[in-house]
C-alpha cells in the first residue's frame, strides 16, 4: 500500500476511473450484442435501429477515451457491413 498522500489519491482516482470505464465498455458490449441478435433473427429494421444506437455508444466510448478511435471505427464498419448484407 502507498504511504505518500498523492499516491493514495492516485489509487482512489484510478479505481474510480476503472469503474467508469467498465460501465462504458459494458454498455457498448450490450449495444453490439443487440445488433448481432437482430442480425441473427433476420430483422433488418431492428438491426438498423440497433446499429444506430450501437454507433452512438461506440462513439461516446471513443470520445471519453475508453476505446481507441480505430477500434470504434472498425467495430462500426463491421456491424454496418453485416447489417447491409442482410436481405
Amino acid at each position: 500500500m502507498a504511504n505518500i498522500k498523492s499516491a493514495k489519491k492516485r489509487i482512489l482516482v484510478a479505481e474510480k476511473n476503472h469503474e467508469k470505464n467498465v460501465a462504458v465498455k459494458s454498455t457498448v458490449k450490450t449495444a453490439v450484442k443487440k445488433v448481432d441478435n437482430a442480425i441473427a433473427a433476420g430483422d433488418k429494421a431492428l438491426a438498423q435501429a440497433n446499429l444506430h444506437a450501437a454507433e452512438v455508444e461506440l462513439k461516446k466510448a471513443s470520445s471519453k477515451g475508453v476505446m481507441p478511435k480505430t477500434t470504434t471505427s472498425r467495430k462500426v464498419s463491421r456491424l454496418a457491413k453485416a447489417v447491409n448484407a442482410m436481405e
